[in-house]
């Protein structure tokens, strides 16, 4: 049965604090590890009043020193943002404290606006453009160093980090595919290029030291609970999150609202329905049909769950419902 894993961003909540959405961050990884699900990946996100998560690879520390099993990683670190001596040292120093758990997704995005962007980097001449180029670095920085080699990432060399590219378009399936790595496509919340990126990531694989044969991991929102109405319930902080983001009023991750989606308009209705068609909301039952369709569809080699629910407990119960209905399908496979 297709591995399961958790994308987590670390929510803050209206009314909470990002030390509580921390905290809460780790209780869920170790709910997480106890429950089988093989990755907890974290997100870089920046200038965002309902993500936790801005400095990435400090919380991948909290978690993986909090947990002993699980996988756990970045979904991803935004590179462009970044040099990438400086990441091959942050995770290299990761796998040095972990060693064979550490993940690292890069993505080509900024995880902002350009405002803060432009703050991060203070300058935009290279960015995105020279993508392909910083990940071949990057992954060079990891390999054994040469007898005389001058520069080199200390932790960081010869670390077993694994490497991932991720992405929503077609572009990170072509550099994935050339680069022989594995891929991750954001289909939890852009999901309009799937089919494409998939086949396309498949067709040109080419095999490296690090991956053989192509390996796809799909991004999945799903909200569990008892019943279709309460899922539904749960399922409406992310929607309003989501139209919140669209319209330019990112705030903290909202309470939940009854029926939310019938007093928005057409527009808004829609642009939900495509952004977020790859959810799985409801009961046990509507989550194992939901979940047995999108593997079907896809072929998925993983997949990577998110659930933005405002409730902590709620959050946990709707993980500890996916295991279960993933382990009754692994059972009658």
């Amino acid at each position: 049965m297709t591995p399961l894993s958790v994308l987590d961003l670390s929510p803050i909540i209206e009314g909470g604090t990002a030390s509580q959405s921390l905290a809460n961050t780790l209780d869920l990884a170790r709910h997480a590890e106890r429950l089988g699900y093989r990755r907890y990946w974290l997100a870089e996100h920046h200038n965002m009043p309902g993500i936790a998560s801005a400095a990435t690879s400090v919380v991948i520390a909290h978690v993986a020193a909090g947990t002993s099993t699980i996988r756990v990683g970045a979904g991803g670190i935004m590179l462009p943002n970044h040099a990438p001596l400086v990441i091959a040292e942050q995770f290299g120093t990761l796998a040095a404290l972990h060693p064979g758990r550490i993940d690292l997704g890069l993505g080509r995005a900024p995880g902002t606006d350009m405002l803060t962007a432009r703050a991060l980097r203070r300058n935009l001449e290279a960015g995105a453009d020279s993508f392909p180029q910083d990940v071949v670095e990057l992954i060079n920085y990891f390999a054994p160093a040469e007898p005389d080699q001058r520069l080199r990432a200390v932790p960081g060399e010869g670390q077993a980090v694994e490497v991932w590219v991720l992405g929503s378009s077609l572009y990170g399936a072509q550099l994935a595919a050339i680069l022989g790595l594995p891929y991750a496509f954001a289909s939890h919340f852009a999901p309009a290029e799937l089919e494409n990126a998939i086949a396309i990531y498949r067709s040109r694989f080419q095999p490296s030291e690090r991956l053989d044969k192509p390996y796809v991991m799909l991004g999945m929102g799903v909200f569990a609970a008892e019943t279709d109405a309460e899922a539904r319930l749960l399922f409406s902080s992310q929607q309003q999150a989501f139209v919140n983001l669209r319209t330019g009023r990112a705030g903290p991750l909202p309470p939940p609202v009854e029926n939310y989606d019938a007093d928005l308009d057409p527009a808004a209705r829609a642009m939900l329905a495509q952004a977020l068609s790859c959810s799985v909301v409801g009961s046990p039952e509507t989550v194992r049909r939901g979940l047995e369709a999108f593997i079907e569809r896809t072929g998925a080699d993983e997949l990577m769950v998110t659930s933005q629910i405002f409730d902590h407990a709620a959050r946990l119960r709707s993980y500890e419902i996916l295991a279960d209905v993933h382990r009754q399908l692994s059972q009658a496979a």
